[in-house]
């Protein structure tokens, strides 16, 4: 009994080094419950043809499955690569939000006012010197 508990005190993470996220036992449920909600938000509040709605779904669709198909969270860590799951949560929960923001400002409809002349020139490339 004992050599057990220690085996399984070495396999879980006691801290997730980053102050202010604490290790979370329920990590993968959780993740899986702020994916799917993630997309469920895009269909209500968010265009079919919004370049934003398409990057989010493209990407949340991607990580839910690789969460729904892995237990190890270290191995969805390393598939993802995008921080510890923990890390995940948080910027899934702030996707969640942003959501409601982007739907209120509306970035996919065209500007109330047109944009003055040569406004996005600076983004060009400058021409290449010979």
């Amino acid at each position: 009994m004992r050599i057990s508990r220690l085996l399984l005190q070495a396999t879980q993470k006691v801290t997730t080094g980053i102050v202010g996220i604490p290790v979370n036992p329920a990590a993968r449920p959780q993740l899986i419950g702020a994916y799917k909600t993630t997309l469920d938000e895009l269909k209500a509040k968010i265009p079919e043809t919004a370049a934003y709605r398409k990057a989010v779904e493209a990407i949340t669709a991607h990580r839910l499955k690789i969460v729904e198909e892995n237990d190890d969270t270290a191995k969805i860590e390393e598939l993802i690569g995008s921080g510890q799951i923990e890390e995940l949560i948080c910027q899934a929960e702030d996707e969640i939000k942003l959501i409601s923001k982007m739907a209120e400002w509306r970035p996919w409809e065209p500007l109330e006012e047109p944009a003055p002349p040569r406004q996005w020139e600076y983004f060009k490339k400058a021409p290449l010197a010979e």
